[in-house]
């Protein structure tokens, strides 16, 4: 039987939609102009799709807090409508201002593995490539477009590449042979996000992501499957989830499920995630309105000092629950943590 292709499922998908009406008013230019020129793939649940044709899919990472080089995010958009979310202000860019918009409205990336053949010879040796930094590549969206299934199709095809995958969906078994084959020849580590282990808060705080414990099941499965897998806390939220007993026990949690590694990134708010998660806790947690907005005001990160505590109590936990503080010897977790969450590993 022929090898599964991805990609090909998702170009058939594709190929017969028919393409929605261009925003109107101002001329739009860039990925704005980009994604009016998308199809209407389909509707459910309040959550709309459209294919976006996009000239590049292996991006450039310029800022220097972040500790990769190339990022790759197959969606735009993110249906797990996480309240903190920072990668909102990505469809921005589209002219989509709406906070709602991001989880509202999903852009399928066209032609990816198509472009990551032509532009992975720019990636030279030590350059590592962030899977998933701004949207998960394992949200609904990929059960039915397999646009990540597509990208790790062709990172098969190569050798000496150095590769993180961040997400927070048990989706991703379905790749566990995939990302064995790609990690036969590259360096591969995945990710699994977790804020709490209360899964009635991680329901309020991540509304449609999977449940903590299928994340942490993940974990196991992938490391018993000889993958790389850790858990990265983040964002950790003040007077939420950042208490000593909640952070033990996902420390604890981590290492019963074998994990790798964990470590920890505070929050950091962006004006267009505040938009969103501000209005979320004057109705969830309103005794803590007042000390969030002294917190951020006029300002995204949280003061050092904070940084600085959560930083310490991991170090702490990892070293009471056996855990490393990173994966061995990679660039990747060499920075001081604490870092914003941006910085997904």
């Amino acid at each position: 039987m022929r090898p599964y292709d991805g990609e090909q499922k998702a170009k058939a998908i594709m190929a017969s939609l028919p393409l929605i009406p261009s925003y109107e008013g101002t001329p739009l230019v860039g990925i704005a102009r980009l994604a009016a020129q998308g199809e209407s793939l389909r509707q459910a649940h309040d959550v709309e799709y459209f294919t976006l044709p996009v000239r590049s899919l292996l991006n450039r990472c310029t800022s220097a807090r972040m500790p990769f080089t190339w990022t790759i995010n197959p969606y735009r958009g993110c249906e797990f409508a996480c309240k903190y979310c920072y990668a909102r202000y990505t469809h921005e860019f589209m002219e989509m201002r709406h906070g709602v918009d991001f989880e509202r409205k999903i852009y399928v990336k066209e032609h990816a593995a198509d472009l990551l053949r032509q532009e992975l010879r720019h990636v030279k040796p030590g350059e590592e490539i962030a899977i998933g930094t701004a949207t998960d590549p394992y949200q609904p969206a990929e059960r039915r477009y397999e646009v990540t299934r597509a990208i790790l199709e062709e990172l098969a095809r190569h050798r000496g590449l150095e590769l993180g995958i961040v997400t927070k969906s048990n989706l991703i078994l379905r790749d566990i042979h995939l990302l064995q084959k790609v990690a036969e020849h590259n360096q591969l580590f995945v990710n699994l996000t977790v804020t709490t282990l209360n899964s009635e808060l991680a329901r309020m705080l991540e509304p449609r992501a999977p449940r903590p414990d299928l994340r942490l099941n993940t974990v196991r499965k992938l490391n018993e499957s000889e993958l790389n897998a850790g858990v990265i806390c983040a964002p950790v939220l003040p007077g939420i989830t950042d208490s000593p007993h909640d952070l033990e026990a996902l420390v604890r949690a981590t290492a019963e499920a074998g994990g790798k590694y964990i470590y920890a990134n505070p929050l950091f708010l962006k004006p267009c995630s505040a938009a969103v998660f501000l209005p979320f806790l004057e109705k969830q947690f309103p005794q803590l309105v007042a000390s969030y907005r002294e917190r951020f005001n006029n300002r995204a990160f949280l003061p050092q000092a904070y940084h600085k505590r959560v930083s310490q109590l991991l170090a702490r936990l990892r070293q009471k629950h056996g855990i490393r503080s990173g994966r061995h010897s990679q660039r990747a977790h060499t920075r001081p943590e604490g870092e914003e969450q941006l910085t997904l590993f």
